[in-house]
């Protein structure tokens, strides 16, 4: 919405205070079946594709019932390969305790910090030293999601954020923990997005942009901030280095749905850029549970598509055959003859500023994208 503009976040009861009330009702929760003489355990929402449907009044990827329960007397995994399910609810106690300790204290640390944080060796009752509560951050990164989708809350709301990924210019004056940043005059590097973008941290104070455009790669990004495309289109651009990281996905709905700006989705034409589509568009399995707070179901796929081939005249040694891997990507997409992997990159066959100065402004006149 051009113009000036001010927002301030609105009591959702969804804070870390809340958060930490949730984590502290799961505690009394086991304790409570310990005092019972049962085995203790807690239930965890499954993040699988057979428990989350698409709801097609919303147009977004929703959370099921299905529950997966974790039991302190169960050695073995419910798959081949996994840990034994007393030592997955062992890590899921410690992980929430560390969470509760950090909402408690108003602190936060980084997913890698907090698996540092945690391995540290399980003592025996004798003091002797035995195997590490978590040996690799593979161990620790679906257990801080588990602790998530159990108490409803996303792991910045406990106390736990990801590294700084992807960066946004354009028409925009923000406020940043309370400083006044102007994102038209950030350089070449663009303001870097961080992993926690709520109302009371970043605040919209001026936009003067048109629409929104998320891009897939940094490589692209880059070449849109140096032709300034956003000053010419009047919009803004970011990016979230490939697979947008929840920061990207966040501060863009809040950009579509507090400034009201249409959002346009530019990635790669192959099964993983379709995928990015899919996930800003409708959400994801793993974050079903805030669909609400990410999916963009108007968000509009712009490009690229097999058809601009032709289109815009790429010479036909440019696309690329699908590998394999892009294949078992696909697993549903047909094997047509006329299905090409083509990437952003490609337009660079014209000249390297074609992509700014007529590939995206003539599709943005004609209106080629999907809905």
């Amino acid at each position: 919405m051009p113009g000036t503009t001010k927002t301030r976040r609105k009591p959702s009861g969804r804070d870390r205070a809340a958060a930490g009330e949730r984590i502290a009702k799961l505690a009394r929760a086991v304790v409570g079946v310990i005092h019972d003489r049962k085995d203790p355990y807690v239930d965890i929402p499954s993040r699988t594709l057979s428990n989350v449907q698409f709801n097609e009044t919303k147009r977004i990827i929703e959370l099921l019932d299905g529950k997966q329960r974790r039991s302190f007397f169960s050695l073995l995994g419910r798959r081949k390969g996994e840990g034994s399910q007393a030592k997955k609810f062992m890590q899921t106690l410690r992980v929430a305790e560390v969470c509760r300790k950090l909402i408690d204290a108003g602190d936060s640390t980084s997913i890698r910090d907090l698996y540092y944080n945690l391995k540290v060796p399980i003592k025996s009752p004798d003091g002797k030293a035995k195997e590490l509560i978590f040996f690799e951050q593979e161990e620790s990164d679906p257990i801080i999601e588990d602790i998530e989708v159990t108490v409803g809350a996303l792991r910045e709301e406990l106390g736990v954020h990801a590294e700084t990924k992807g960066a946004m210019v354009g028409p925009m004056t923000i406020l940043d923990n309370g400083d006044r940043i102007d994102l038209a005059t950030m350089g070449s590097g663009g303001w870097a997005v961080p992993s926690i973008v709520e109302g009371d941290v970043i605040e919209f104070v001026k936009c003067a942009a048109k629409y929104v455009l998320l891009i897939e790669k940094g490589a692209i990004w880059q070449r849109f901030n140096k032709d300034r495309f956003w000053d010419r289109q009047k919009c803004m651009i970011i990016h979230g280095g490939g697979q947008p990281p929840r920061g990207v996905r966040r501060l863009v709905f809040r950009m579509h749905h507090e400034l009201k700006l249409p959002v346009y989705v530019l990635v790669d034409n192959d099964p993983w850029g379709y995928y990015i589509y899919s996930v800003v568009k409708q959400g994801s399995i793993n974050l079903a549970f805030e669909s609400q707070r990410m999916a963009i179901p108007a968000a509009r796929f712009i490009g690229m598509s097999s058809f601009d081939a032709e289109r815009f005249d790429i010479p036909p040694h440019v696309p690329m055959p699908l590998t394999e891997e892009d294949r078992r990507r696909a697993r549903e997409i047909r094997e047509y003859p006329w299905f090409v992997k083509l990437e952003l990159e490609a337009l660079s066959n014209k000249h390297f500023s074609f992509i700014t100065e007529e590939y995206l402004p003539r599709k943005l006149a004609e209106k080629r994208w999907l809905d």
